[in-house]
C-alpha cells in the first residue's frame, strides 16, 4: 500500500511559540526561609543559588532566549509570612521581532503575606525593532509586608545601530495593599517610538529607563538620601508614607545600570543579586 504524505507549502508553516511556566512558595524553616512549594514547566526555569545568608534567592531564565509574537511566560509567587525572597533574572530579557497582530506576553504576579519582604530585581528588557511585548506585573500586599521592585527597560541594540521605528508596547504594573490599588503604571504605544522618545518633554532621546518603587514603612526615610545618589535625568518622590516612587532616563543600557546600582544598594541593606554585577 502506497501512503502519500501532504507537504504544507513552507509559507503554510505554522512557527514554533515558546511557553513557559513558574510558580513557588516559601516559608521560614528555623531563622531561614526556604522553598514550600515549586513548579516549572515549558521552556521557563527557575534556579536557587546557594547563599549563607537567611534569605532565599531565585533567579529566573527564559530558556527560549526571548520573546517573541506567540510566546508566552507566566510568574507568580508567595512570600509567606515573615520570609524574605530576592528573584532575579539569569540575564537580560529580549524581545524580538513579532509577526503583525501577535504578541508576546510575560504574566508576573507577586503576593506577600505579612511581614514578609520580597525584592522583585529582573535585569533589563531590551526592545528588538518590530517588537510587539504585552508585560503585565501585579504585587499583592499584606499590611505589613515590604516591597522593592525595579523594571529597566532598554530601546534597541545601540551598539548596532539600532533604532525602535516601529513597536508595540503595552506595560502595566498594579500593586495592591490589601486588596486596595497603592500604584498603577502604563504604557500603551504603537509605532515609532525611537521619535516619540525624542520629543523633550517625553524623554529628549533617551535610550533607556527604568521605575524603582519601595514599599515600606521606612520608605519616606530613603527619600532625601536617593534624591542624592540620583543624576539630572531622574525623580524620587513619595506618594504616600510608605511607597517611594523612582524614575530613571539614561543614554544606553550601561549608563542606566550604572545609575540604578546605588539605588538598589541604598534600598537593599547594601545587597544586589550577584547576576546584576558589572
Amino acid at each position: 500500500m502506497t501512503q502519500v504524505a501532504t507537504i504544507l507549502p513552507a509559507h503554510s508553516a505554522v512557527p514554533p511559540r515558546a511557553a513557559g511556566t513558574v510558580s513557588l512558595s516559601t516559608k521560614q524553616l528555623g531563622n531561614r526561609t526556604v522553598l514550600n512549594k515549586f513548579r516549572q514547566s515549558g521552556s521557563f526555569k527557575c534556579l536557587f543559588p546557594r547563599t549563607t545568608t537567611p534569605e532565599l534567592d531565585a533567579v529566573l531564565l527564559n530558556s527560549a532566549g526571548g520573546v517573541t509574537g506567540g510566546d508566552s511566560f507566566r510568574f507568580s509567587c508567595k512570600a509567606a509570612k515573615g520570609t524574605a525572597l530576592t528573584l532575579t533574572t539569569q540575564a537580560c530579557e529580549r524581545a524580538y521581532k513579532a509577526p503583525p497582530k501577535e504578541w508576546g506576553q510575560v504574566t508576573n504576579h507577586l503576593t506577600l503575606e505579612a511581614g514578609a519582604r520580597l525584592n522583585w530585581l529582573p535585569q533589563e528588557t531590551i526592545l528588538y525593532n518590530g517588537s510587539a511585548l504585552d508585560r503585565r506585573l501585579r504585587i499583592d500586599l499584606s499590611p505589613d509586608a515590604d516591597m522593592l521592585m525595579v523594571e529597566p527597560l532598554v530601546f534597541g541594540r545601540v551598539a548596532m545601530g539600532e533604532t525602535l521605528t516601529e513597536i508595540r508596547l503595552r506595560d502595566q504594573i498594579e500593586i495592591w495593599r490589601e486588596g486596595t490599588p497603592v500604584f498603577l503604571d502604563a504604557i500603551r504605544f504603537a509605532g515609532d517610538w525611537h521619535t516619540h522618545l525624542a520629543k523633550r518633554h517625553i524623554a529628549n532621546g533617551a535610550g533607556a529607563m527604568a521605575l524603582i518603587v519601595l514599599m515600606s514603612s521606612s520608605a519616606e526615610g530613603h527619600l532625601e538620601p536617593v534624591r542624592e545618589l540620583l543624576p539630572d535625568a531622574a525623580g524620587a518622590t513619595l506618594t504616600r508614607n510608605d511607597l517611594l516612587v523612582i524614575r530613571i532616563l539614561a543614554g544606553d543600557s550601561f549608563a542606566l545600570r550604572r545609575k540604578l546600582m546605588p539605588v538598589l544598594r541604598r534600598l537593599n541593606n547594601d545587597t544586589l543579586p550577584r547576576c546584576w554585577m558589572l
